[in-house]
């Protein structure tokens, strides 16, 4: 049984009216989204098991499960699968999920979004049952090992052959309602009813389709289409809750990088502050219990040195203060706002960069709430940290 649905948009509009991932962002940060939407309070707790599906995910070599797990705050000890394909394969990951599965299907390219199903331990939510599975090799779209992509744009060979024939085949008895890997205009002529215009193509798409059919109350065949690849299911709806995380789209802003030499990579310093950053986490000190970000080792209130103790920080807070950049700085979009951020309940305040403004709109006593980012981009390693959205944005 699906408990939730979360689903994660980024807020800048791309072409043709399709969600554009921000500078800040990759398939990382967005699968963070989406997964914390869909695991919403107490959900990270109960996790088991971990299942990230995309064809985009920043580290190839070496993996991506630790920051993924710290930026959810879900333990360092889940088990995490990193599986590479589209729809089809984020499809048959909701049918395999036992419960404490929270299974994440991202897309960054093209149409940027990602969505989470959160499979709970209670047995209530919305249910998915296998009806057809056909894998078909059709590789009109292929990224090879050079890392060239080769495109044979024929849609009448990828319609007649592809997803018609794989329909046949799978002999689904009944028209689906709903298909992941299309948009709406192609997908009416295999579907009946009111078929949903979903925001992303690839492997968040089924879950997409998932969230609009429960916000209807619809229930019927789904099918998720990958070239010549078909998964479908059954869907029930049930007593699913969706979560949405989709702030309304804006036009990108006009911005610049500047050119530079990179910023050299130290491992030390970043396994050092890992932690402590990606969960958000400040040290409280051992004897006055002073909270400190980041921790310290010597207390700046009574001296004491020891051990902090990690508490994890609110992810809201107001603008004490904010300043506009303006000068470039290699590695760095300028104009770039970055705002002191007094944290809910604590007393604790944080310097962080602002996102999703493209205005430059935001102001001292202005309301929002912490997101993981990409800070930065060195030798090759995405270095991830948080940044304040304001709350009329979200």
């Amino acid at each position: 049984m699906i408990t939730t649905i979360g689903t994660y948009l980024p807020t800048w509009s791309g072409p043709g009216g399709a969600r554009a991932a921000g500078l800040d962002e990759d398939a990382l940060t967005l699968a963070v989204a989406a997964g914390r939407a869909a695991l919403g309070e107490g959900g990270s707790d109960q996790a088991t098991r971990v299942v990230v599906v995309s064809r985009e995910l920043p580290l190839l070599d070496g993996d991506n499960a630790a920051a993924l797990l710290a930026g959810l705050d879900v333990p360092s000890d889940v088990d995490v699968v990193e599986r590479l394909g589209g729809g089809p394969s984020t499809m048959d990951s909701l049918l395999a999920a036992t419960p404490g599965t929270l299974v994440i299907g991202v897309d960054l390219a093209g149409h940027a979004g990602a969505a989470a199903g959160w499979v709970g331990p209670e047995a209530r939510g919305g249910e998915l049952s296998p009806r057809g599975r056909v894998h078909r090799s059709l590789p009109l779209h292929v990224r090879g090992q050079d890392a060239v992509v080769y495109d044979d744009d024929d849609p009448r060979l990828q319609r007649e052959r592809g997803l018609r024939a794989s329909l046949a085949v799978a002999d689904l008895s009944g028209k689906p309602v709903a298909i992941a890997g299309l948009r709406r205009r192609e997908a009416t002529a295999y579907c009946q009813g009111e078929v949903p215009e979903l925001p992303t193509l690839g492997s968040s798409a089924p879950l997409f389709a998932l969230a609009a059919l429960a916000d209807t109350a619809a229930s019927g065949i789904v099918g998720a289409v990958e070239q010549a690849s078909l998964v479908a299911a059954w869907w029930d709806p049930g007593d699913v809750v969706v979560h949405r995380d989709e702030a309304s789209p804006q036009p990108v802003p006009a911005r610049r990088m500047a050119p530079g030499p990179d910023i050299k990579f130290a491992a030390t310093a970043y396994d050092r502050a890992f932690d402590a950053k990606l969960r958000w986490q400040a040290g409280r000190c051992p004897s006055c219990g002073t909270l400190a970000l980041p921790p310290r080792h010597r207390c700046l209130t009574c001296g004491e040195e020891g051990t902090a103790t990690p508490v994890a920080l609110p992810r809201t807070g107001t603008v004490y203060t904010l300043t506009t950049v303006h000068v470039p700085v290699p590695g760095l979009a300028s104009p770039y706002s970055l705002a002191v951020v007094q944290l809910d309940g604590v007393d604790v305040r944080s310097l962080v960069q602002v996102t999703d403004d493209g205005g430059d709109t935001t102001d001292i006593d202005d309301r929002g709430r912490l997101v993981l980012r990409r800070v930065a981009v060195r030798s090759g390693v995405p270095d991830y940290g948080y940044a304040f959205v304001p709350e009329k944005r979200n």
